[in-house]
């Protein structure tokens, strides 16, 4: 059978980087992204490893779109591998547009691929570490509505619990993302029976073009790497490397967990230096 994977968020950065890993792993893969230029993207790549690599332009908010993606799936074979990168930060987006697509297109993708799902599935939800950092109390009521994101008035009664400081674009993406953590979770029971395996990745301040336009407009970040105990910033290959682990047979106990890959940066701000 013809194994296949998809990377979305593909067209640069760590979408592109988990793509080229995934390219090692699969016998075609799908590069995902919403600008064109994906095409050219899957050209090169597909020109210089061993998996036949196609383009396939969507943005991840479009129902129909990943609709087609997952019939795409089916034509060509078995998926295998699913590396889902696609995202937006703080700066390019306001609150409503930062969940619908850092968290219910996720919940979108996973609805559309999950019968799709054989033994060996796997997929991997790209998270953060901002929740980590911003919430240190439970939250039942959000944490109730953030469990079911495709309900029809989700974001209506997310606003009705969190109120309007859900609006300011850096709160709704550590919101978002904590619901990407949760539902990763509730993915993995659902598609374990079916014998696939589901993770969240947490990366840290990661040198990327969508990172360093983050860094220019928040002092904080820099604050963050200067209180990383590896001393710097990560790179896209840094988390590249664990996504391909989660996804690869060597995982295949490992599912419903969430991976910080940080540099040891929450460690540090949560519970600082311990005794010697």
């Amino acid at each position: 059978m013809t194994t296949v994977g998809i990377a979305t968020g593909a067209g640069r950065g760590m979408g592109f980087v988990c793509a080229e890993r995934l390219a090692e792993m699969v016998d075609v893969l799908l590069l995902v992204d919403r600008d064109e230029s994906v095409g050219a993207v899957a050209d090169e790549l597909g020109g210089r490893t061993p998996a036949r690599v196609e383009g396939f332009v969507l943005d991840v908010t479009d129902a129909e779109g990943i609709d087609r993606l997952a019939k795409r799936v089916g034509e060509l074979g078995e998926l295998r591998a699913v590396a889902h990168a696609a995202g937006i930060s703080p700066t390019m987006a306001d609150w409503r547009r930062i969940f619908q697509v850092d968290l219910i297109g996720t919940a979108l993708l996973a609805r559309a691929l999950r019968p799709l799902t054989v033994a060996g599935t796997a997929s991997v939800y790209f998270a953060s570490m901002a929740p980590l950092l911003a919430f240190s109390e439970p939250h039942p009521e959000a944490d109730a509505v953030l469990a079911d994101p495709l309900a029809d008035d989700f974001l209506d009664r997310l606003h009705d619990v969190l109120g309007t400081q859900v609006e300011d674009p850096g709160w709704a993406y550590s919101w978002a993302k904590r619901g990407v953590h949760r539902f990763a979770r509730q993915e993995a029971v659902r598609v374990g029976p079916l014998g696939g395996r589901v993770c969240s990745v947490s990366p840290g301040v990661i040198d990327t073009p969508q990172g360093r336009q983050e860094a220019e407009q928040h002092g904080s970040m820099q604050m963050l790497v200067d209180r990383t105990p590896l001393g710097r910033r990560g790179e896209s290959a840094d988390v590249a490397d664990v996504v391909a682990f989660l996804l690869s047979a060597q995982a295949r106990f490992v599912t419903g967990i969430d991976v910080l890959v940080d540099g040891g940066v929450v460690a540090a701000v949560r519970d600082g230096a311990g005794p010697a």
